[in-house]
């Protein structure tokens, strides 16, 4: 009678060890929802988790690379064309994002000041090649609501030039590949002193 009992005991284990199992493993790639009926794999990893955890997702890369532009009084450039031949020689190995940064910034023109408007703000966006080339015209992503279509116009073709200038961006090894379809987006804010009897209206 003993040897009978300690099978059912152990067949009763190995039961509840199926069902454990079966909880703790779920489906590969179950998607977690309050509306399914069965396990899923948690998405994300957290210390306050008390058990293992099955990331769904790699960890975001920061998206967007965001950099702003602002345009003072003090740090306004010479608005001077730079030919084929002076950008070739002056043109920098760029091996870092702070780099890339810099070359854009270096870039920038804004519109002159009868064209310009005192705290107008415009966003673009768009992604290079692995070689430094634009993949496609920039996208304007925000322009000041309240400004004039002509000052809008005016930092539009501020902004195309000063792209025109930059690229191709001289990559070095390994950059090239980091950065190519990643997306960037610039945002210039014009905060120089601008005469409103000058300012387009």
């Amino acid at each position: 009678m003993r040897p009978i009992c300690v099978l059912i005991v152990f067949a009763a284990l190995a039961a509840t060890g199926r069902a454990w199992a079966q909880v703790e493993d779920p489906p590969a790639r179950a998607p977690c929802s309050v509306l399914s009926g069965h396990p899923c794999h948690p998405s994300f990893c957290s210390v306050f988790h008390g058990g293992p955890c099955f990331p769904e997702f790699l960890p975001p890369l920061g998206e967007d690379l965001r950099l702003t532009i602002v345009s003072t009084d003090d740090g306004e450039p010479a608005a001077k064309p730079i030919g084929d031949a002076d950008k070739a020689a002056e043109e920098p190995t760029l091996g870092t994002i702070r780099e890339m940064f810099t070359a854009l910034r270096a870039c920038w023109v804004p519109p002159a000041k009868d064209e310009a408007r005192h705290g107008m703000e415009y966003t673009v966006r768009f992604a290079l090649k692995r070689d430094g080339e634009m993949i496609a015209p920039p996208r304007v992503t925000y322009a000041s609501h309240d400004a004039p279509a002509a000052v809008r116009d005016a930092y539009r073709d501020a902004v195309n030039a000063a792209l025109a200038r930059c690229t191709p961006l001289h990559f070095g090894k390994g950059m090239g590949g980091a950065i190519a379809g990643r997306p960037i987006a610039i945002r210039f804010v014009d905060n120089r002193t601008i005469d409103d009897g000058k300012t387009l209206q």
